[in-house]
This record gives C-alpha cells, sequence and structure tokens, in this order.
C-alpha cells in the first residue's frame, strides 16, 4: 500500500506535465500569446498609460507594420528560404509612395497603385534570380537590400513631407476606433492564413519548404510556388512602406533600421521553422505582437534603446533555440516510423 500511495499520484502529474508540453510543442502560439499577456500587464502596471486608447491605437500601428512585413518574410521562409531585402524595401516604398505623389503629382490611387506593383515586380525578381538563376535567398535578396538602402537617398536627400489627408489617413484615421493600417493587417492575415491552412495551393507550399525533391516528383510547380511567396513578401513591404510614410507624414530616407531582423525574429517566435515546411500566420501574428509590445513597453518605462535590442535579440535566440529542438524532436519521433517501414520493405522484398 505504501509503495502505490507513493508511486500512483504521481503518474497524473507527470502526464499532466508532459501533455503540457507536448501542446506546447505542437502548438507554440499558446506560450507566446501568454507572454503578449503578461508583458502588456507588466508595462500597464508600471504605466497606466500603456493601456490608454490612444496608446492601443499607436500599438495597432505599430503591430499592422511589422507583422504585415513579417507574414510576407514568413512565407518566404516556410518554403526554405529567407528575404533580407524587406527592411531596405520598406524604407525604399517610404520615400517612392511620396515622391509619387507629392513630386510626381500622382492622385492618390494611382500612387498606392504603382507602389505596390513595384513591390510584387521586385519580388518576382527575387524568385527569378533564385528559382532560374540558383542564386542562394540569402544572396539574392542581400544584394537588394544594399541597393535600395542607397537608393531611398539618391531618391529623396531631404524629407518629402505628405500633405495629402486621403495618404495621411491610413494612419490618422480609424474605423470604430480601429486604425485603418490595423484593418489592413486583419484582411491580410485572414487571406493568407486561408491560403496556406484551407487550399491545395498552401498545402503545395509547405510541401516545398518540407521537402523540395519530393514536392517536384510529386507534380508540384516547384518554383512557381517559390516565386509567389517571393512576390507576396515584396508586396507586403511596400504595403509597409506606404503605411510607415502615413505614420511619419513624410517620405524620409533611412526611415526604417533593421526591420528586416524584426520580421525573421516574428515569423520564428511564432514557430516558423527556419527549415522549412512549419510555421503558421496565427503565430507569427504573435510573434510580431510580442516583439512591438516588449518594444513599445520598454520605452513607455523609459528603458535605454540599447536594452530594448537587447531584449528583442535575447527573445530571438530563444525562438531559435526551441525551434532547433522542436526540428530535433520531429526527427527523432519520424526515425521509428520510417525504421518500421524499412522493415516491412525488406519483409515483402524477401
Amino acid at each position: 500500500m505504501a509503495i502505490s500511495d507513493t508511486v500512483v499520484p504521481d503518474r497524473p502529474s507527470r502526464s499532466l506535465v508532459g501533455g503540457a508540453g507536448r501542446l506546447l510543442a505542437s502548438t507554440p502560439e499558446i506560450g507566446i500569446i501568454a507572454a503578449v499577456i503578461v508583458a502588456f500587464v507588466v508595462f500597464a502596471s508600471v504605466n497606466k498609460q500603456f493601456a490608454s486608447v490612444a496608446e492601443l491605437q499607436n500599438l495597432g500601428v505599430d503591430l499592422a507594420g511589422f507583422a504585415i512585413l513579417a507574414v510576407g518574410e514568413s512565407l518566404t521562409i516556410i518554403t526554405g528560404g529567407i528575404d533580407l531585402s524587406v527592411g531596405s524595401l520598406v524604407a525604399f516604398f517610404v520615400v517612392a509612395s511620396a515622391w509619387l505623389n507629392v513630386s510626381g503629382h500622382l492622385p492618390i490611387g494611382l500612387t498606392f497603385a504603382i507602389t505596390l506593383v513595384a513591390g510584387a515586380l521586385w519580388g518576382l525578381w527575387h524568385g527569378v534570380l533564385v528559382t532560374k538563376f540558383n542564386i542562394a535567398p540569402f544572396v539574392a535578396t542581400l544584394v537588394t537590400f544594399i541597393f535600395a538602402a542607397g537608393a531611398d537617398e539618391a531618391l529623396a536627400p531631404s524629407p518629402i513631407p505628405i500633405t495629402s489627408h486621403a495618404f495621411l489617413d491610413l494612419v490618422g484615421s480609424t474605423i470604430f476606433g480601429v486604425p485603418i493600417a490595423v484593418l489592413i493587417l486583419v484582411v491580410i492575415a485572414i487571406a493568407i492564413w486561408f491560403l496556406l491552412e484551407r487550399t491545395y495551393l498552401g498545402r503545395q507550399v509547405y510541401a516545398v519548404g518540407g521537402n523540395r525533391e519530393a514536392a517536384r516528383l510529386a507534380g508540384i510547380p516547384v518554383n512557381r510556388r517559390i516565386m509567389a511567396t517571393y512576390v507576396v513578401s515584396g508586396l507586403c513591404a511596400s504595403i509597409v512602406g506606404c503605411i510607415v510614410a502615413s505614420h511619419l507624414t513624410s517620405g524620409t530616407a533611412d526611415s526604417v533600421s533593421g526591420w528586416e531582423l524584426i520580421a525573421i525574429a516574428s515569423a520564428v517566435i511564432g514557430g516558423v521553422s527556419l527549415s522549412g515546411g512549419q510555421g503558421r500566420i496565427v503565430g507569427v501574428l504573435a510573434g510580431a505582437a510580442l516583439l512591438v509590445v516588449l518594444r513599445d513597453g520598454l520605452v513607455a518605462i523609459n528603458v535605454n534603446a540599447y536594452y530594448q535590442s537587447m531584449v528583442v535579440g535575447v527573445v530571438l535566440l530563444i525562438a531559435i533555440l526551441i525551434d532547433r529542438l522542436r526540428v530535433v524532436r520531429s526527427a527523432r519521433s519520424t526515425q521509428p516510423a520510417r525504421a518500421a517501414e524499412a522493415h516491412v520493405e525488406d519483409a515483402r522484398t524477401s
């Protein structure tokens, strides 16, 4: 009786802990969302203004910029690639959109249309370099990162003030208290979520990232799927460029710095595997929300900017370690199944 009394109660607790661990491993979004809530509560308790309506709207606008960029970035990572150009492209489109509207005297609708088309074409160019010329995604997008970093300075040596009310309304106006930029994020997130998780095309994107050769042998147009993800990434960068220009009320060169790292960090923190083939949009949004809350929260409590970058770096490191552990765990779990399949095949042949 003594032995059973000491052993039996441990079993439910161990199973609960193991079940919780498996749940967090299979759905990392839960842990990230919990971290966002905890971080927000902590910052709001230190600075009451952090939970004010005005500050929440500012958080929403910041989240819109980071999350839209991260959604596009996550697609390229899911296919096994990466897009290092998105930060520089955002800065370029901040200037380009302002220049088209102010210096080019184009109506706001045409300005936005040209900017978005330019972003999609730039992404298509990356896709062509990666698929047709077999250039590594890191190198192909790094070239654009360097080029665009100088192109925005050449296009606008000094800031271009924006006076168009329709342009400024991207950030300055709200619908039922929700900034328009946030509504744009919601539309994009729902569209990409539906594409990835509810369509055959989305399953093909995951298949390409999981095993490109197997996807090709299965008849999936691998190159077209990869090019499509880079098109979406470039398109998202152009949308964010317009939002940032509206937020700054001017086309300012070098208006953003390191946003490509924020986009990658948001994706990885949200559960997108750097090895490709894994990741969900819900997790990407949660990862972006965590970084925005940390960044804006640290500002609200007057923490030095250097420490803000350090915090983001630590969070990213933890996410990468978790990603690697998840990959190793997945590989170990599939080994017995592969061994069993091999034994079955040997039995058949013998």
